[in-house]
């Protein structure tokens, strides 16, 4: 089965630019195809200083698609947006002031990546933080997802460096050592290129990079045994088998906990991908929910993508008096989390009164 590479460099083009993320391309992109995948074969898309948010999301979200193993190169800068204070990657466009608007949300990466079997999918990261970002991963962060997670599935390797110490425009020099060690025509294992990267660069470092070093999931992890029941058409069985896990999370760690939660999650998806829509937009309800009775605020990342999914299933649902009583909750969650796109509560409202002229 042929692998899929996805090379993204991105770094502002103006005054805020940290890092040249695109210089680490040509030598990218002279690493054979399979040797940069870890596959026989592999397709590579290129996105060199991206311009909006919505084209790169776009691309990941067909390279997730993709059934064999997928390896993801992302070289570039970290910003926080100033409403909710989350890490984006800076594209093209983006200045301090608009992040939000025209950078890439991290966890982004985390959503897209979600139904990918376990250990198909592996990520080296070179990025820079302006000093903001940089303060902010160091502090101490609320219990849940990292800031710079990219799901429990996936490995995840590189480092995170702080805001050069002059003016000037730092080099990709930990992405840069990777692609010459791939070079040779040899890969070896994610872990020993990692510290083969970090060897090379030992010389130039400041010593104080966040290192990121997570191997992915062992075999037999149960993701792979539910993405195995989806792909074979048992959507039955995948709910059933995401069922169990959920129950046992909600034992082990309690039902609002991140563990029970993340089944909750897959469950929709897995209703989703069923063709139920009125189940799916159910589930992601249940768990927009359960995070904010846990405290979590209304524009936190994972009840955003909550309400929005909702949304989205919602749209989809074809019988009427269902779409009426699951309207009605997700009007009341979009009062108090009407996300990132604009007017999205007056379109449940207006859709809600079509629908009570319908049988």
């Amino acid at each position: 089965m042929p692998g899929t590479v996805l090379l993204l460099a991105a770094s502002p083009l103006g005054r805020g630019r940290l890092v040249d993320a695109a210089s680490v391309l040509p030598v990218l992109a002279a690493v054979p195809p399979a040797v940069l995948s870890g596959a026989e074969t592999a397709n590579v898309v290129e996105l060199a200083d991206p311009l909006e948010p919505q084209a790169v999301l776009t691309r990941l979200r067909a390279a997730a698609a993709a059934p064999g193993p997928l390896t993801v190169y992302v070289t570039g800068q970290l910003q926080l947006d100033r409403r909710q204070r989350l890490p984006h990657l800076a594209l093209a466009r983006t200045t301090a002031s608009t992040v939000r608007y025209t950078g890439l949300p991290w966890h982004w990466f985390r959503e897209e990546l979600r139904l990918r079997p376990a250990g198909a999918t592996t990520l080296f990261l070179d990025l820079h933080a302006d000093p903001e970002t940089w303060r902010s991963l160091g502090a101490a962060r609320p219990p849940g997802p990292s800031p710079l997670d990219c799901g429990p599935d996936n490995a995840v390797y590189g480092r995170v460096a702080p805001p050069p110490s002059r003016r000037g425009v730092a080099a990709p020099a930990y992405m840069k050592a990777v692609a010459t060690i791939l070079r040779s025509g040899w890969r070896p294992p994610d872990e020993e290129l990692h510290q083969q990267a970090l060897t090379r660069i030992a010389p130039e470092s400041t010593g104080t990079e966040l290192l990121l070093a997570r191997p992915g999931p062992v075999p037999g992890d149960p993701h792979a045994a539910v993405t195995a029941a989806v792909r074979s058409g048992r959507h039955a069985d995948a709910d059933a088998l995401a069922a169990r896990l959920e129950q046992a999370a909600g034992l082990a760690h309690g039902p609002a906990s991140e563990e029970a939660l993340h089944w909750t999650e897959v469950r929709a998806d897995l209703a989703m991908l069923a063709g139920d829509a009125a189940r799916s937009c159910r589930a992601w309800l249940a768990v927009a929910s359960a995070r904010l009775t846990a405290g979590q605020p209304a524009d936190a990342p994972a009840v955003e993508t909550a309400v929005d999914r909702a949304h989205h299933q919602w749209g989809r649902i074809g019988d009427p008096s269902r779409a009426r009583e699951l309207g009605a909750v997700l009007a009341e969650l979009r009062g108090r989390v009407p996300g990132r796109r604009e007017g999205a509560l007056d379109h449940v409202r207006r859709q809600l009164r079509q629908l009570q002229t319908q049988g």
